[in-house]
């Protein structure tokens, strides 16, 4: 199991753009490029990948500031309408340093996971609770419990939400976490991570335990979260899914999400470095 102190960490440029990078994901990845964002960015993260043996830059970039990094070897893997405040295209680029990085050894499967989704498209699902269920927001009190079901379903997992304190942290932050519960405790989880300056929410970090896997809960949390969404007036909501997993995909593609395009071996999950899905979708319609 990944420790603490393995994780990547987020840095903040003179720029003001903001990184995540580290061993654990084996990566840099652009989370919010600074808003005078210099020509020499796109090299200055390619130099950087190269000191620290970096296999691959991940950068989410607003539509009119790609062409610097296009013209330094950066390639488009999945493209977001209304990104940015519903109204600009975000682009999540790529730079491979190595065949390896660039390549999915299970591209086949993952090609038939997003087809499956793709068909469930639309189709409608159940929204009642199981009886005994209820969703509710998490609190900081949940924070033990929700760490020991995310290290029961995780290996491993790109940010450290096996540690309680992270969790807590998170809730300072931009994180709300919301859960379905029973009697005896959680048995699903996941999370809004907010980003109000773009009007854009990532909708993540869902978790089920073995015993309640195939009711239905994940769609029960997504709809919870969509609704949370359109009180805060989000206008673009979207998911980095595994790309190896079905279901997650099909849960997506029910809602209503858009396929927006395949990450390649982009984040460490589940004890190995993945292939992760885009799936995006207008909050204000």
């Amino acid at each position: 199991m990944t420790t603490l102190h393995e994780y990547d960490t987020v840095e903040h440029l003179p720029c003001g753009s903001v990184i995540q990078h580290g061993p654990n994901n084996n990566r840099i990845y652009l989370m919010r490029p600074g808003e005078q964002c210099p020509e020499e960015l796109p090299r200055t993260l390619i130099e950087m990948a190269q000191e620290r043996g970096y296999t691959k830059i991940f950068a989410k970039v607003p539509v009119q500031k790609i062409e610097s990094f296009l013209l330094a070897g950066y390639y488009a893997e999945a493209i977001v309408p209304g990104f940015y405040n519903g109204r600009e295209t975000g682009v999540f680029l790529a730079y491979c340093k190595d065949r390896v990085r660039k390549s999915e050894t299970n591209e086949e499967k993952n090609l038939q996971n997003t087809e499956l989704a793709v068909e469930h498209k639309g189709c409608t699902c159940s929204e009642a609770i199981p009886q005994g269920l209820r969703i509710r927001a998490c609190q900081k009190t949940d924070a033990e419990e929700m760490a020991g079901i995310y290290q029961s379903v995780f290996p491993s997992y790109p940010f450290p939400i096996h540690a309680p304190e992270f969790i807590k942290d998170s809730m300072d932050e931009n994180v709300s976490y919301f859960c379905a519960e029973d009697e005896e405790g959680i048995a699903a989880l996941s999370s809004i991570e907010a980003d109000s300056l773009c009007s854009n929410a990532e909708l993540t970090d869902f978790a089920t335990l073995p015993r309640w896997r195939g009711k239905g809960l994940g769609t029960l949390l997504l709809r919870t979260m969509e609704k949370e969404l359109k009180k805060r007036g989000i206008a673009t909501a979207y998911t980095i899914a595994r790309a190896a997993s079905a279901g997650m995909n099909i849960v997506f593609a029910r809602q209503g999400y858009r396929y927006a395009g395949r990450l390649c071996n982009n984040t460490h999950i589940s004890g190995q470095i993945e292939s992760m899905n885009v799936w995006y979708k207008n909050m204000r319609v």
